[in-house]
């Protein structure tokens, strides 16, 4: 797969993603971070393009991420959130989306509480949708900045060991993050009590331990998830003391782990709960690697779905792709996207 073959109209799951396009979106990635690094952060890129971020819960990370990457690629970049939104006024989802189309938007970034929004606004939309986040569903940008951050520090997946722990039943992080990590061959564990673990836990392919211990002994990468409170998981648990008691990570469960662990986590962290805050400081983790790189993955996004279309318009069906095609070096990436 390369720049010029890349197909797909809209980002809307992992599951729906080849393995070798998973590799070509995280190779995009090198160049845009480069972008990153500089004194002066803004290419010409999206000049033109109109970006809406449409928001109907609430984000700080993703939606800031998105906003940043838009703007850093000189794209017209508008925030909407569902309370200052015609939506709040009874307007359906269809036409709120099909009015910002109309004025000539380029991208839709979505987010939503009902799993599927993106994808229906994505069959109903001429423009490219990206989500941003569905319900329980998917979190497909997350996933890919979470990959980039493994494959940065362990340079493959074949065989790695990760371990996602907390509520996975109301994650969409989850969800993701599993799809992606085997469809590139690594081993995932699931860990948590077995009332956050999700009835379709056995279709999803992961191992899975309600012990702590079990989930650090031998993982490479341990990715923490915070309880969801806003969708239900309260009444999973007793309390939080009980729950940071049994699963929360601190520097002592940690003394038999890998002494090249990587501790990630999504956010927003409740520190004291899901880890305590030496550990969400400590040398093991990456967090804020994940937030940095997210915002280059974002803009290697934004610029496919922009770019393409204009280069060939054609079918938006993804083209198979060879994960095994040589990887482009980050100075032709770089000279593709600068110019």
């Amino acid at each position: 797969m390369s720049l010029e073959t890349y197909r797909r109209k809209d980002l809307l799951s992992i599951r729906e993603l080849e393995p070798g396009e998973i590799t070509f979106l995280l190779d995009q990635t090198d160049s845009f971070r480069e972008i990153n690094e500089r004194d002066i952060k803004k290419v010409p890129t999206l000049r033109g393009k109109t970006i809406v971020n449409l928001f109907f819960e609430n984000s700080t990370r993703t939606r800031a991420s998105f906003e940043i990457a838009g703007k850093r690629l000189s794209a017209d970049v508008i925030n909407l959130s569902v309370s200052t939104s015609s939506a709040a006024k009874g307007e359906t989802l269809r036409d709120t989306a099909r009015n910002i189309e109309a004025m000539a938007t380029d991208v839709l970034v979505v987010r939503h509480w009902a799993s599927g929004a993106p994808a229906y606004l994505g069959r109903e939309l001429d423009c490219a949708v990206v989500n941003a986040g569905d319900g329980c569903h998917e979190h497909p940008t997350q996933a890919l900045l979470d990959l980039y951050t493994i494959r940065e520090h362990k340079k493959k997946f074949q065989g790695l060991n990760v371990s996602i722990v907390g509520d996975i039943a109301h994650s969409r992080v989850a969800r993701s993050n599993v799809a992606g990590l085997m469809k590139l061959g690594a081993n995932v564990t699931f860990c948590g009590p077995s009332t956050m673990l999700p009835a379709e836990v056995d279709c999803l392919g992961a191992r899975v331990t309600t012990r702590l211990d079990e989930a650090i002994d031998g993982a490479d990468v341990l990715i923490a998830l915070r309880i969801q409170l806003e969708r239900g998981a309260g009444s999973a648990f007793p309390s939080a003391r009980e729950y940071a008691n049994t699963y929360g990570i601190t520097k002592k469960k940690l003394q038999g782990a890998k002494r090249d662990l990587l501790i990630m986590h999504p956010g927003p962290i409740n520190r004291g709960v899901e880890m305590s805050p030496d550990v969400a400081d400590g040398p093991f983790s990456v967090i804020l690697e994940q937030v940095e790189y997210g915002v280059a993955c974002r803009m290697a996004i934004l610029y496919l779905l922009s770019v393409k279309k204009e280069e060939e318009p054609g079918d938006a069906e993804t083209e198979e792709a060879d994960a095994g095609e040589p990887r482009k070096s980050r100075k032709e990436v770089r000279d593709a996207v600068a110019h």
